[in-house]
């Protein structure tokens, strides 16, 4: 079973034929779906039971999954994501790094995916994809330059669910859609944020 929204977004494109297009008006069309998606229920998206694992491995590392989390020194954060949409960068034996996507507006977020996409290590699209990630790449270059204000750090000990693996064939939907749960200030303040820290 495909978390429900996907299954949504999938059948609203067979209808309009979007299988038809090029694969950039693909993307682009499932984004904007996506965005017009003004609710969706995280919990429900956590009974995907096909696609939730317990833990994530190195082996994971370039893919991309959703959590439930509760940050050790919240008391003292701004603000922060009480479910992550990341894509995962590293693992170490206390916990890992990925790139949370919650924290760039939209269009920024966009553009940060597109530029990922160079890093794919297939043009499937399927379980077999991933992006061949580090922090070392994603500062060797400029293209990657809204990745700053994503990069985070998680705990073992704080996620408080299993993982939800998003396959490659859903990552423009998963990309703009309002997953997010920032705690302490609105998504607006912490794309504000961003921006003003990209733009450094």
């Amino acid at each position: 079973m495909v978390a429900y929204v996907f299954q949504q977004l999938a059948s609203r494109g067979a209808k309009a034929g979007v299988d038809k297009l090029s694969q950039k008006a693909s993307i682009d069309w499932y984004r904007e779906e996506a965005q017009k998606i003004t609710n969706v229920n995280n919990n429900r998206l956590m009974t995907d039971k096909e696609n939730v694992t317990p833990v994530v491995r190195t082996r994971d590392i370039g893919k991309m999954f959703m959590f439930f989390y509760d940050p050790k020194l919240k008391q003292i954060l701004p603000y922060y994501d009480k479910f992550p949409m990341i894509i995962l960068v590293s693992v170490d034996q206390d916990g890992f790094t990925g790139l949370n996507l919650h924290y760039l507006p939209p269009k920024l977020r966009a553009q940060l995916m597109d530029a990922l996409y160079t890093l794919r290590n297939n043009n499937k699209y399927d379980d077999s994809t991933k992006l061949q990630i580090s922090y070392e790449i994603l500062t060797s270059a400029s293209k990657f330059r809204y990745f700053a204000p994503c990069f985070k750090r998680y705990l073992y000990g704080h996620v408080q669910s299993n993982f939800l693996y998003v396959s490659p064939e859903n990552w423009d939907k998963a990309l703009m859609l309002p997953t997010e749960r920032f705690a302490k200030a609105s998504a607006a303040t912490v794309h504000a944020e961003s921006q003003a820290m990209v733009r450094r």
